[in-house]
């Protein structure tokens, strides 16, 4: 099935080229639908579908007993002036003014978004990737699902290099794809940072909760193993706790809670926890187990989101300079494609996190 869907794309893509180099011009006759089921090895429902597609998008026209007939596509040789953007929440608590800061940019500047999200799901990233590259858009700004899992529709990512249709990754890149343009938090610097500052303020047994499917979280542990290893405090694996995308409502909760009611055996007076909303769920864990923070235990998070600051609890955070990131995102977009020298370079930027202090945390 994947292998039908690529050549289904090669096709859509190989007949699309044709057009804008000029070797299918206005009025030709594209090949009838045995040549191309015979040139693709696919059936002729598949091609039909890949010229009804090119058709929608007003590459060809269809006369009945005729075949099938190129159109005057001079208007679709440039800037279509749309940028898709892939995300894996829409609803998540930092996207929305990420999306902000993109729109911002690309409204100034005459261009339009295509929004697509994936729910972090890497298959559902295929499928959009794929679904984009049917539409007319001039780039991408794509935020990876599970980005610390290897990617496996590299085919897609290399299909969008052949069109040269430019990308930039945000918050994350996949790791086959690190030297691609991408802007992101210098989230091992950040976790170093708060677990620090927990170290500064007299804490010495310290829990961390992290996210283990995704790039941030495995950096942000990094940070966190690195600021112990520099107080000359053992790494212990028993006092982290990790998570994935499929568990992250329950999990963190529910083994912070045991930890929380095994206190008395297994002490500890601060968690590193992965985001500010991992943070609420280690709270509510404490006060559910007869605790509280920070008088019990000091707490962290990351983003400096409006739930660091709105909580029973405010949080000591980092700061995610979320609309700043989406404004860069569009602006290092918009300058790869008004210079495609600008993507070869491989330009890559790391955001500086910043330590925001509040009441979330105790001295010892």
């Amino acid at each position: 099935m994947e292998e039908k869907r690529l050549k289904y794309y090669k096709m859509h893509h190989d007949l699309e080229e044709q057009i804008h180099r000029g070797e299918l011009r206005a009025g030709d006759r594209v090949p009838s639908e045995n040549q191309l089921a015979a040139a693709y090895q696919v059936s002729r429902q598949t091609v039909r579908k890949a010229l009804q597609i090119l058709q929608d998008e007003g590459y060809v026209y269809a006369e009945h007993g005729r075949g099938t007939f190129c159109c005057d596509r001079a208007h679709h040789v440039g800037a279509s002036h749309n940028i898709a953007v892939i995300t894996t929440y829409l609803s998540d608590y930092i996207f929305p003014r990420v999306i902000q800061g993109i729109d911002q940019v690309l409204q100034e500047n005459g261009y339009s978004i295509l929004l697509k999200n994936t729910r972090n799901s890497r298959t559902m990233e295929a499928k959009c990737l794929e679904e984009m590259m049917l539409k007319d858009i001039d780039g991408l700004i794509i935020e990876p699902s599970k980005s610390q899992i290897f990617c496996k529709h590299m085919q897609l990512y290399q299909m969008l290099d052949e069109r040269k249709i430019p990308y930039v990754f945000i918050q994350a890149a996949h790791p086959q794809m690190q030297g691609k343009p991408h802007i992101l938090m210098d989230d091992c610097r950040g976790g170093y940072l708060v677990t620090k500052y927990l170290l500064d303020t007299g804490h010495k047994s310290i829990v961390g909760v992290f996210k283990a499917d995704d790039t941030q979280g495995q950096l942000r542990h990094k940070g966190y193993v690195q600021a112990l290893q520099e107080a000359g405090i053992p790494y212990d694996p028993d006092k982290v706790v990790w998570f994935y995308t499929e568990d992250r409502k329950t999990h963190p909760y529910e083994k912070m809670r045991q930890m929380a009611e095994k206190r008395n055996l297994f002490y500890f007076d601060a968690v590193v926890s992965y985001n500010d909303q991992i943070a609420l769920e280690v709270i509510r864990a404490a006060e559910d187990a007869g605790l509280s923070v920070p008088e019990d235990f000091s707490v962290t998070g990351y983003d400096n989101s409006y739930l660091a600051s709105t909580g029973k609890v405010p949080l000591t955070t980092v700061t995610h300079p979320q609309e700043e990131l989406g404004r860069m995102a569009a602006e290092m977009l918009l300058t790869i494609i008004r210079d495609k020298a600008a993507e070869e370079s491989g330009r890559q930027i790391l955001i500086e996190p910043e330590l925001v202090v509040r009441e979330s945390v105790k001295k010892r």
